[in-house]
């Protein structure tokens, strides 16, 4: 393999991947062989090690990812007028893989600062929760956001503010200028607890009782978390999504955290409900303030698994570096989540041989056939999924994208499968049925405990979380020069060969570390990137 240029991924492959932009004429070594270029392949595409012709199959990690639909001489670019969408058949496993040793003896007895609950959940961060069970509260969630945010200093001051008064005062070429948070009474008054999370959503009326079921499902999981001390609910009173239905879910879950409901039709005038959840939320901080961090072992960790904005190095350098932490956070006796489904496509075999069970792996098989099935009834599919920066980046088809996205699960057993909005019951590596949209994604994840969020992108991407910390990976060095403020960790360096897998996993594990004791803030917290958005089940992909 030539890390300079092009990369083989596996020796069962038909197609190399350009690591730097190849010129027409140039020749590639790929192993022992000499392929010279026909075509001009940008950085991160494809082009052929072999003639092919319409039929034929494209492989790349080992296994299908596309298919030629007309003619590709040796050394010419993969495009979509070459090729299309195609996959491997998948089938219950005989038996699952045999795991793989992993070498933990670096971080066997490490700890980190971790708030402990009393059900034994450890979190990376102490919150308060206020949240509505239906849209028609989202006014009156604003409304409690400003209010606290402005008297306890919670929130940060805009920066865009002072730009407009320059504006407006006649200075044309007014410019940004970054406001300090000033001394807070938070600072002062609740020091133990890191914020209040104002959560606002569309739903909880009007869709369906599964609908409902499934938010309170999700609302449930977000109170349950770990890094959340409890939670103000508001509810109108009429709404499909009941407060009984909530406390069914959270009961389920044996949650036993301090959740103080409020309901605008029980209090009457709006004065009244926010009077009583600003009271509420008071005590609720005095409750929270009470945790303070304490060291914890590394198997208190759950890290969920994302990726966004994904380009063609995604699953060569930012992807597989998950991977290596997932592996070593499950040898250690941790959690991980995988989750993404439609990005999960023609890497179905490898990971139904891991699973650790038939029961397991005939889940795995029907969450996803189902998923597909609703896709195709509107004229859809997973073939669908790559979006426009994708394909533009070299993720040509869905299989080529998705057999690098689950590269983020590493090489561990499988010890569930799990439908949105499932809450985490087993350690070790969870697969969770939901979109590859990247919100709806995260929002799920931190929703089935994961108490941190690694997220790889190799085309940038702001999204955060409201209560787990999401921790951007790049996928390119290019991309962490050019948005240093929305990415944590390159792992650009791989491509480049300045770090091996091993030694990028190792950096990045140090940073985890970092972010679940608190000693580190990340980037989508800073800018205060705490996007949630609820899965409607139905398309989205």
């Amino acid at each position: 393999m030539n890390y300079s240029n092009a990369l083989l991924l596996d020796s069962l492959d038909n197609v190399a991947v350009a690591l730097i932009d190849l010129k027409p004429g140039e020749e590639v070594q790929i192993g022992t062989e000499k392929i010279q270029l026909i075509d001009f392949i940008p950085a991160k595409h494809k082009f052929s090690l072999q003639d092919l012709k319409a039929g034929n199959d494209i492989f790349m990690y080992g296994t299908i990812v596309a298919e030629v639909t007309q003619k590709i001489k040796k050394g010419a670019a993969l495009t979509l007028m070459n090729i299309q969408h195609k996959t491997s058949n998948y089938q219950l496993p005989i038996a699952s893989s045999l795991k793989k040793e992993i070498n933990t003896d670096a971080w066997k007895e490490k700890t980190f600062l971790g708030y402990h609950r009393s059900d034994g959940q450890v979190g990376t961060a102490n919150y308060w929760l206020v949240l509505p069970l239906v849209f028609c509260e989202n006014t009156n969630i604003k409304l409690l956001q400003e209010a606290f945010e402005n008297a306890l200093g919670f929130g940060v001051p805009n920066p865009y503010e002072q730009q407009i008064n320059q504006l407006l005062a006649g200075n044309e070429e007014a410019t940004l200028v970054a406001k300090q948070a000033p001394a807070t009474l938070r600072q002062h008054l609740f020091p133990n607890v890191d914020g209040i999370r104002f959560l606002t959503h569309t739903l909880g009326c009007g869709g369906t009782r599964d609908d409902a079921s499934s938010l309170c499902g999700l609302l449930a999981g977000y109170i349950h978390h770990p890094n959340v001390a409890g939670a103000t609910v508001l509810s109108l009173g009429c709404q499909n999504a009941q407060v009984a239905l909530l406390q069914e879910k959270l009961a389920a879950l044996g949650c036993k955290k301090p959740v103080f409901i409020c309901e605008q039709q029980q209090e009457g005038t709006t004065h009244a409900l926010l009077s009583k959840a600003v009271v509420k939320t008071m005590e609720g901080l005095k409750l929270a303030n009470e945790y303070e961090r304490k060291p914890a072992p590394l198997n208190k960790l759950v890290v969920g698994l994302e990726c966004g904005g994904s380009d063609g190095f995604s699953g060569i350098s930012a992807n597989p570096t998950l991977g290596y932490v997932s592996d070593q956070i499950v040898a250690l006796g941790g959690t991980a989540i995988l989750a993404e489904f439609p990005e999960l496509c023609g890497a179905e075999q490898d990971l139904l041989n891991r699973c650790q069970t038939k029961e397991m792996a005939k889940r795995f098989i029907q969450l996803m056939e189902t998923y597909h099935a609703s896709a195709r009834r509107v004229g859809s599919g997973f073939d669908k999924n790559p979006s426009p920066g994708n394909i533009k980046d070299g993720l040509l088809t869905d299989g080529i994208k998705s057999c690098g996205a689950a590269k983020k699960g590493g090489t561990s057993p499988i010890s569930d499968v799990l439908d949105y909005p499932e809450y985490i019951k087993n350690s070790g590596l969870n697969l969770l049925c939901t979109p590859g949209n990247d919100v709806e994604s995260t929002t799920a994840l931190a929703g089935s405990g994961a108490n941190l969020i690694l997220f790889t992108t190799g085309l940038g991407t702001p999204t955060g979380n409201p209560i787990s910390p999401v921790i951007k990976v790049s996928s390119n060095s290019s991309l962490s020069q050019r948005m240093p403020d929305i990415i944590d960790f390159n792992a650009g360096t791989i491509i480049s060969g300045e770090d091996s897998l091993h030694s990028a996993g190792e950096k990045l594990m140090e940073l985890l570390v970092e972010v679940a004791s608190g000693t580190i803030q990340t980037k989508a917290d800073l800018n205060r990137n705490f996007d949630f958005i609820p899965w409607k089940r139905g398309v989205s992909l």
